[in-house]
């Protein structure tokens, strides 16, 4: 079967046809596609709260001998690490593949951190497909490593990898694995990671990845491209359709699995050049492994290190051409929808002269003008926290002006460790958090999250109640408001709230517009 796909849709086939038994994650541009459209395939995909619960659940599934996927973009990485670098050590009998989704150039994101470096500082191997083709290949053969090594394997794909298309060869969807039959045996000394057994695990990953290494200099996971004597280069995953059409003439060693890298192949290949160039977006990942090997390479300029590469950019690159590049037209600044119920909610905001602690989700928008009303703005969670952090310092008549703004996929993410925090060590003048509830995980494409009463294929589920969460924690007051409908009874409740001493919740409901245009489309309420 062949059909055009983009990546994320490639590695949803690739995942249904390999036999995997479940697929978990947070929604997270440009890793989001790829669990609806399993879902829709047929695999059974679920959306965690946050990223470290999907890594667990996955890790749990794998504990059971079933190949489980879990997907994220890089930040996600970030919150689910803790468990990351643990099963590194433990491994699963069950294969093991964890997607990190990076974005160069930050088009829908806070940072453009490079997750490779999460491959070498937890020892798993990794792999970069560069194209929609091996989005499909290479997961198929990550799985097989995984159960090989009972290792977890690290996946790392980037914005033009997930969203751009080709032609894939579906080759098992003929005849589809089948899902691996499931039971658990009970293994402490690989699965309970205690000093003494994991002292023993870290022995064991360490030379497992010397094994991998064996492996991937067999060339499987390698093209090797004949051509200039004069110049050669190395790369790996979107960089390399970049580098075909900026330099044709050059002699090209592309990796696929990028850790750990195949050295002896990259050592002849570096031979055989004169000039030995490293073609790679974001951090100098290839080249600091390549140069510790003692191969003698050149990196890319610094200007370069920033935003995505093109085929202009890389030939410049080559050229080590520093003149400035052509500032394109400005686009359309991103803003909140016309009819998005939180507008007037910033509105209000802005007019109270309040201190915004702000959050990751649609809401952050509120940045922009005409609002002008969040005033920082750190990660998933966040809001709450930092919020504290200033009433707990600032003097009595700033720290009154402070309020947390959160969504509520975020909330349910990581913000209620937030309210625990606020409860628990409460600031002598209170405080006030703002859950901006639309009903929906917004911003990433109207995904599903726990309080919607919907799981991911949009079949009922148990609705978490937000309210019944922060008055179980223990908040003074909470209320629920529909601040489009009500504005003026919601300028004068955030008055009351923000002059008491107490801790209170304010749940501002109205659902987003898009996500009710999308529900009436498919013909629920």
């Amino acid at each position: 079967m062949k059909l055009l796909a983009s990546g994320n849709e490639a590695v949803a086939m690739a995942a249904f046809d390999c036999g995997v038994t479940l697929g978990c994650g947070y929604p997270g541009t440009p890793s989001s596609e790829i669990l609806d459209e399993f879902s829709k395939i047929g695999g059974n995909a679920e959306w965690a709260p946050n990223e470290k619960c999907a890594l667990e659940v996955a890790i749990g599934a794998a504990y059971s001998g079933a190949r489980a996927l879990t997907t994220m973009k890089h930040v996600g990485l970030n919150v689910a690490a803790d468990p990351f670098f643990t099963i590194a050590y433990s491994g699963t009998p069950g294969g093991l593949v964890v997607i990190s989704a990076d974005d160069p150039g930050m088009a829908s994101s806070q940072n453009e951190q490079d997750n490779r470096r999460y491959a070498i500082a937890a020892g798993v191997p990794m792999f970069e497909p560069s194209d929609s083709q091996e989005c499909y290949d290479f997961l198929c053969e990550a799985f097989a490593l995984a159960e090989k090594f009972r290792s977890p394997v690290l996946f790392r794909m980037t914005t033009r990898v997930c969203h751009s298309q080709c032609i894939v060869d579906r080759r098992l969807a003929a005849a589809p694995l089948p899902r691996k039959a499931t039971s658990f045996t009970r293994d402490p000394k690989s699965n309970v990671m205690v000093p003494a057994f994991a002292k023993i695990a870290h022995k064991r990953l360490r030379a497992d990845l010397h094994t991998m290494q064996e492996i991937n200099e067999e060339g499987k996971f390698i093209i090797e491209k004949s051509g200039s004597a004069e110049l050669g280069i190395i790369t790996s995953g979107i960089s390399y359709q970049h580098v075909l059409d900026a330099a044709p003439e050059a002699s090209i060693l592309k990796l696929g699995m990028t850790y750990p890298l195949p050295v002896e192949n990259i050592r002849k290949f570096a031979a055989g050049v004169k000039r030995c160039l490293i073609v790679e977006e974001g951090d100098p990942v290839l080249f600091e492994q390549i140069m510790a090997a003692g191969i003698k390479v050149e990196n890319k300029l610094e200007e370069f290190r920033f935003g995505e590469l093109n085929v202009s950019r890389v030939r410049k690159l080559i050229a080590k051409d520093t003149t400035p590049e052509p500032v394109g037209a400005p686009g359309k600044p991103p803003q909140l929808c016309p009819g998005c119920p939180h507008r007037k909610t910033f509105e209000v905001l802005r007019d109270l002269g309040c201190i915004v602690s702000g959050d990751i989700g649609c809401y952050t928008l509120g940045v922009m003008p005409p609002f002008s009303a969040i005033d920082s703005c750190v990660c998933m969670g966040a809001s709450v926290t930092v919020g504290l952090g200033l009433r707990h310092t600032l003097p009595e008549s700033e720290a009154h002006k402070v309020v947390s703004v959160i969504g509520d996929s975020t909330f349910l993410h990581t913000g209620i460790n937030g309210i625990v925090e606020m409860v628990y060590n409460r600031p002598a003048t209170g405080h006030v958090v703002l859950i901006l509830d639309n009903r929906i995980t917004a911003m990433t494409g109207c995904q599903e999250n726990p309080a919607t009463g919907r799981k991911l294929d949009h079949s009922p589920a148990y609705a978490v109640s937000l309210e019944n969460i922060v008055k179980g924690i223990g908040v003074d007051n909470c209320d629920v408001i529909d601040t489009t409908m009500e504005t003026e009874k919601f300028a004068e409740l955030l008055k009351q709230r923000l002059a008491s001493n107490e801790c209170s919740v304010i749940i501002a409901r109205r659902p987003c517009i898009l996500a009710v245009a999308k529900m009436a489309k498919m013909g629920k309420n």
